[in-house]
């Protein structure tokens, strides 16, 4: 059976229904690396308001210390690269939620999570959660699925996401060269394992 494809337009008014349908909601967002699932939120966001609240899964990076611990830094964003128990935890924590909890979140410039960045009050109705590897299964992500009401994969046209994702790394201080160099040999093997998750997917949003 094909799934369902939505414009960002049939996005919006599907957030507002989940916000709307009573009791907490939770709202994954995937795709892979530069597929617009910050931009989706942020749009998302602008539209609901207080009855939203987003919950990235970036804020679970292993620290650089760590992950150079771990030899694992020249590929950070990679599936290994991130504290998936703690993600899952947090989850599970948003789905029963009874009291304020906080979340990290993921400082972009800094290149490192802040913890307990993220104010969640109980009585916001969706959190939306993005994230490369909310269909993946492997690595102990194959844990997320389950704790998500609904999960949305994020199509754009890859040469454009490409473009993107160089386009990103150059605006937070990196040079042309290594931005190349990063997102053709982390970024695209990255969203290669995010691609395979597709079928997973509750619905598809075109993006532009």
């Amino acid at each position: 059976m094909p799934i369902p494809t939505l414009t960002v337009t049939d996005a919006v008014a599907r957030a507002a229904d989940l916000a709307a349908g009573g009791g907490r909601r939770l709202l994954g967002l995937a795709g892979p690396p530069g597929a617009g699932k910050s931009t989706l939120s942020a749009a998302l966001q602008q539209q609901l308001g207080t009855s939203m609240v987003v919950v990235g899964m970036d804020g679970f990076h292993l620290a650089n210390a760590e992950l150079i611990r771990l030899g694992r830094r020249d590929r950070k964003g990679a599936p290994d690269t991130f504290d998936v128990d703690g993600y899952v935890t947090l989850l599970a924590r948003l789905a029963e939620q009874r009291a304020p909890l906080y979340a990290p979140w993921f400082a972009r410039d800094l290149e490192e999570s802040i913890g307990s960045a993220v104010l969640v009050d109980p009585g916001t109705p969706l959190v939306v959660t993005e994230g490369n590897y909310l269909l993946h299964d492997a690595f102990g992500w194959g844990a997320v699925r389950s704790l998500l009401h609904e999960v949305w994969y994020l199509r754009l046209d890859d040469d454009e996401r490409r473009r993107r994702l160089v386009r990103r790394r150059l605006g937070h201080g990196d040079t042309a060269e290594h931005a190349q160099h990063w997102v053709e040999n982390v970024d695209e093997p990255n969203a290669r394992l995010v691609a395979a998750g597709l079928e997973r997917a509750d619905r598809i949003v075109t993006m532009s």
